[in-house]
Order: structure tokens, then C-alpha cells, then sequence
């Protein structure tokens, strides 16, 4: 398993919007999504291909890493990555995954460009959509379908209309947290939360969502607009409140634990294993 990255904010980008890709890097984000998919019209789609090595560097030039969102028909996403695995790519996102053996065709794929284009570093990463209500009986399995594979999210408008619903929480609370689940047996990252990406006017919300989505045990999310990146990566890391609560907790769990005492009082709340364990998480997220 390769060592997974720490992304709180992955913006998408349309490719072949040059204003949009050289403004980028300013805006903060931990990663950048070049996207080939449903924000580039069909007649755009070669010319974003060709542009994604020279955006690839742009949009990283302040540290943040790249990754390129493919289109979904097969015919498409083999001449997508052709441009898409490169030195500058970091990982790759499919959308529109079912089952395991799509995700294992398109790592083979990718092995086979890593090779022809004879790199010698860093293997390229997947992260999956699951955007079809038709995926979530086969989670498992396509989260450990290939050692390449680095987190899954819901794509909520997609996902919605294929259950023919609205992109509300209530409805997007169990297929996320589904998803959630099967990444931790994977052991890999819970991206998403549980709200529809496309509403991004009402930040203080939004806020209120990517909060709720950190409890839910979610590490990072895509988004679309500049105005969310801010709100992720502030809201995806332990709050000073809670890195202090965790510290003094861990610090009378010792006390406690030379007093032979595996149960204890500590701020209202009965502290066991479980808790103590969720504490060295949390502050183990802020070690480098």
C-alpha cells in the first residue's frame, strides 16, 4: 500500500479554461483536479488533453499536487490517460465506477504508461467516484481493487439522480457513510461529505456540512468553487480545542494507567480504550 497523501481540499478545474487554470495556485487548495470530464464540452476534450502537462505545472507552482479527473467510457478514458500519466500527475480520479474490474482494467493501464514512459518515480495514485447506486453493493471490492487505489467519494449530483432523488444530507448521509465504511477496511481515504458539491453559496452551511463530515470520520472532499477551499481546510483539521482536550486526556490516561486504573473520570466524561485510542488519532493527524 503506498503511503496516502493528506489532502483536505481537491478543487476541480476544467482544463481548457486557461483563466481558470493560471489563477489556480492562489487559491490555496492541497490539490488541484484537472478535469477532462463533465466540465469540458466534447468538442474541448482534445484540446484538454493537450494542455494538461503545461496546467499540471501551473496550477502546482505554490506546492499543491495535481490530479486529473478522466471521462468514464472506456474509448475515452485509455486516450484520456495517455496525456493524464505524467511526471507532474500526482493521481488519477475515475468517475462513474461500478465494480472492481474497472478500476483494475484502468490500473493496468496506468502501469503500462508508467512504463512506456519509463518513470522512475512515485507509482500514480486512483481515487474512485461512486456515482451509481449500482456500486454500492460492490464497495469492497472495488475498494481493494488495486494497491494503486487511495480513497473513494460519492459524486453527489450523479449519485442522486441515479437513486432519483434530491441531492439533500438526508438522502446523502447513508451512501456516504457506506462508502466511509468500505474505506476503512480498505484502509484507505473517506473523502466527501454529505451534502450536494454543487451549492456552494451558502458557506456558513457549507461550513456546518464539512464539520459534520469531520465527525463523520471524512479526512478531505473535492469542491468546485474557490470560495470552498478555505472552509475544508479549516474545517478537515482537529480544532485547538480538541488537540488541547486529547492532550490532557492522554496525559491522565498515563497517570491513570500507573495507578493500574483502566477506566476513568476525566471533563464530565468516562474515558476507556476507545476513547483513548480516537485521542492518539487525532493528534497523530498533526505529526509530520
Amino acid at each position: 500500500m503506498d503511503l496516502l497523501p493528506n489532502w483536505r481540499s481537491l478543487l476541480f478545474l476544467p482544463t481548457h479554461n486557461h483563466k481558470f487554470v493560471h489563477k489556480a495556485h492562489t487559491r490555496g487548495a492541497d490539490a488541484y483536479v484537472l478535469d477532462l470530464e463533465d466540465s469540458v464540452p466534447s468538442t474541448l476534450k482534445d484540446d484538454a488533453r493537450k494542455n494538461i502537462k503545461s496546467a499540471a505545472l501551473t496550477v502546482s507552482q505554490g506546492g499543491a499536487e495535481v490530479l486529473v479527473r478522466i471521462n468514464s467510457p472506456l474509448r475515452l478514458a485509455v486516450r484520456d490517460l495517455e496525456f493524464a500519466v505524467c511526471d507532474s500527475v500526482k493521481a488519477i480520479v475515475l468517475p462513474k465506477i461500478t465494480n472492481g474490474t474497472q478500476v483494475k482494467l484502468l490500473a493496468d493501464v496506468i502501469e503500462e504508461l508508467e512504463v512506456e514512459h519509463n518513470r522512475q518515480g512515485e507509482r500514480t495514485g486512483i481515487i474512485v467516484q461512486i456515482e451509481d447506486v449500482d456500486a454500492l453493493p460492490n464497495l469492497d471490492e472495488i475498494a481493494t481493487a488495486s494497491s494503486r487505489l487511495w480513497g473513494m467519494t460519492i459524486g453527489s449530483e450523479d449519485f442522486a439522480t441515479s437513486a432519483g432523488m434530491e441531492p439533500i444530507p438526508e438522502a446523502l448521509l447513508m451512501p456516504n457513510q457506506l462508502v466511509l465504511m468500505a474505506c476503512r477496511r480498505a484502509n484507505i481515504m473517506p473523502l466527501g461529505f454529505p451534502a450536494s458539491i454543487a451549492d456552494y453559496s451558502d458557506l456558513r452551511s457549507f461550513r456546518a456540512t464539512i464539520n459534520l463530515a469531520k465527525k463523520l470520520g471524512f479526512v478531505g472532499a473535492f469542491c468546485i468553487h474557490p470560495s470552498q477551499v478555505e472552509v475544508l481546510n479549516t474545517e478537515f483539521v482537529p480544532s485547538e480545542k480538541e488537540l488541547r482536550f486529547a492532550k490532557e486526556l492522554l496525559e491522565k490516561f498515563d497517570l491513570y494507567t500507573q495507578q493500574n486504573k483502566a477506566v476513568f473520570e476525566f471533563k464530565g466524561k468516562m474515558i476507556d480504550a476507545p476513547v483513548v485510542a480516537r485521542a492518539r488519532h487525532l493528534l497523530q493527524r498533526i505529526t509530520p
